[in-house]
Formats: structure tokens, C-alpha cells, sequence
């Protein structure tokens, strides 16, 4: 008998240790889930030897199912290629119920470093976002660097904008009620748009979601990307490859459309909810933008989530963090959108 529970002491008591070895880091503690998949990516980065761009594309691909959980059940998917400035940009429009009335829509921009990432990267998440918010959920196939350098992807993104203004109707959705959101890259690419459509006096967005965006393309040497240089999923040294793909002319790198954080201005921009990862490289950059947002007068809201990685909220089979981060975004979605409906019924 003894023997037996020296056994079972080992089998569970050693992996207990590694893995609480693994939590416990300078910086503070990981959730178990983010410690694992830390020390898997720190591995992947062991193992890989200057992957090309495809090999890199493919392994985003065959890891979806490893951190999505099952999907969320909508009303109905449509996929259709709209007229882009390179040429038909895919897009895919998710409708989380068939509604008597038009409902307000969400135009999302996926995350992978402008590198990475398609429709299929983001569905579960796209998907659970038109669930919770009941809108609309538009998402946008970008074209991707570095074949298509800084700023097609935002060019494809301010395309997009403008097509779903023109075309709500067709999929029941609200002109006047039109939200953008993205996460790291597609953060970028939302906070972008956003400036874009302030400066030509354009479309009033109802709000935009920042998650963990990357937000100063010009400057890795704030604290947070020195302290998660490395093994935490994203490194510091893979940022960097991510914005030389995007934007390899450095200048251009200063530019407000490619780094927001570096706007003359951040007034007159649409309410915000910034999210940012505890253990993240880009978690700096992604705070200071949601401070210079209300320092210039914008409803800003921030939250961190403590303990996880950059890219948590896209991988819901492993943190429960994600869905605490998507009721949220649900719930200051919800909020804004209210708010243009009433605001509209006013004028």
C-alpha cells in the first residue's frame, strides 16, 4: 500500500511541481493554462529554423482546433468576396439571429501579426461576439504582408468599411450603428480606421474594441516587451520580424495609420474599450494608448487580464479569461450601440 501511494505521490506530485515551476516567473504568476502553452511555444520556437512565411501561415492553421473551443451556433454564415482596392477582399458575415429589425454590426479585423490569420482563425471568436452582442459580425480577410505590405491592410480595411455602410441593408444590418474591433494586428488596424474615418470626416463609428493591439509599431523597448521578451508565447524578437513583414520602410513606422499611439491628436475618436494581456509584450503600448484616448477626451475604458498571454482571448478551449473578456466586450458593445440608437432617434 504504500508503495502504491509512493506511486501515485510521483505520478501527480512531480508534474504538480513542474508545473507550478513553469507559473512562477520574475514578473509574477501564470495561470496554469498560460504556463503550458508558454513553455509549448517556447519549445515550437526551439524546434523551428527560420520557417518561410508558408510554413508559418500553416501552422496557424493547423493549430485552431487546439485552442478554440467548439464553436457558437448563429442564425446564419454568409461568405462573399466584396470589391477591394487589390482586387475581390473575402469577408465573411456572421447573423446571430433573424430579426424583424436591423441590427448593429461589428466589423472585425483578425490578429496574426498582418502576417498571419484569416476567416478561419477567428471564427469561434467572431461568432461568440455575435451571440453575446446580438449584431452583426462582419469579418475581413485582409490581404497580408509581406506580400502586401503597410497600408493594404488598411486600405482592405477602410474598403470593407465603406461596403458594409453601402450594403447593410442586404444582411440586416444598421448603418448608423457600426462598431470596429480587432485583436493585436487587427487591433492595430481598428484603432487605424478609426483615426482614418475622424480625419476625412467619414462615418460616425459607434466604438471601437482594442484587443491587445499593437499600437507603436516605432518602439519595443517599453517594460512590458522587455520584461516578456521571451517565453511567453509572443516574443519580443518575433514582433519585430511580425512589423518588418507589415511595414519594412522604417519611417513609415512613425506614421499615425501604422502606429496610432503616435497620433498628434487622440480627441473626437469613437469610445473605446482597450484589453490587454498581464504577461504580454504589447500590454505597455496597448495601456498607454487607452490613457492617451482619455486623456484627449474619448470614453475610454481599459482592462488587463491578469496572469495570461497575448492571444488568450482567441484560444477559449484553454482560458477562461476569454469569455470573461468577450462578456465584456459584449456588454460595452451593447452599451454604445444603445447609446446611437438613441442618439439617433434624438436628431
Amino acid at each position: 500500500m504504500k508503495k502504491l501511494l509512493g506511486a501515485l505521490l510521483l505520478v501527480v506530485g512531480v508534474p504538480a511541481l513542474i508545473l507550478l515551476y513553469w507559473m512562477h516567473t520574475p514578473q509574477g504568476w501564470l495561470t496554469a493554462p498560460a504556463a503550458v502553452i508558454a513553455k509549448l511555444a517556447e519549445l515550437q520556437e526551439y524546434s523551428s529554423d527560420n520557417p518561410s512565411i508558408a510554413d508559418t501561415r500553416a501552422s496557424r492553421r493547423a493549430a485552431i482546433g487546439f485552442f478554440t473551443a467548439p464553436p457558437a451556433q448563429v442564425a446564419e454564415v454568409r461568405n462573399l468576396s466584396i470589391p477591394g482596392p487589390g482586387g475581390p477582399l473575402p469577408v465573411r458575415i456572421y447573423l446571430p439571429q433573424h430579426s424583424a429589425t436591423a441590427l448593429p454590426i461589428i466589423l472585425y479585423f483578425h490578429g496574426g501579426g498582418w502576417v498571419v490569420g484569416d476567416l478561419d482563425s477567428h471564427d469561434n471568436l467572431c461568432r461568440t461576439l455575435a451571440v453575446k452582442t446580438a449584431a452583426v459580425v462582419v469579418s475581413v480577410d485582409y490581404r497580408l504582408a509581406p506580400e502586401h505590405a503597410f497600408p493594404a491592410a488598411l486600405d482592405d480595411a477602410d474598403a470593407a468599411l465603406r461596403w458594409v455602410a453601402e450594403n447593410a441593408r442586404t444582411f440586416n444590418g444598421d448603418a448608423a450603428r457600426i462598431a470596429v474591433a480587432g485583436d493585436s494586428a487587427g487591433g492595430n488596424l481598428a484603432a487605424a480606421l478609426s483615426l482614418l474615418e475622424r480625419d476625412r470626416q467619414g462615418l460616425r463609428l459607434s466604438a471601437q474594441v482594442l484587443i491587445y493591439p499593437a499600437v507603436d509599431l516605432s518602439n519595443l523597448d517599453r517594460q512590458s516587451s522587455l520584461d516578456f521578451a521571451e517565453g511567453y508565447f509572443l516574443t519580443r524578437a518575433r514582433m519585430a520580424w511580425f512589423i518588418e513583414q507589415y511595414v519594412p520602410q522604417a519611417q513609415q513606422r512613425h506614421e499615425q495609420l501604422a502606429s496610432p499611439l503616435l497620433a498628434s491628436s487622440h480627441a473626437a475618436l469613437p469610445p473605446a474599450l482597450t484589453i490587454t494581456a498581464g504577461f504580454d509584450p504589447l500590454r505597455d503600448e496597448g495601456e498607454a494608448y487607452a490613457t492617451a484616448l482619455a486623456e484627449a477626451g474619448v470614453a475610454s475604458r481599459q482592462q488587463r487580464f491578469e496572469g495570461v498571454l497575448h492571444g488568450f482571448v482567441s484560444m477559449d478551449r484553454w482560458f477562461p479569461e476569454a469569455d470573461q473578456a468577450t462578456d465584456l466586450i459584449a456588454g460595452f458593445l451593447r452599451e454604445q450601440f444603445k447609446t446611437a440608437t438613441a442618439a439617433g432617434e434624438q436628431n
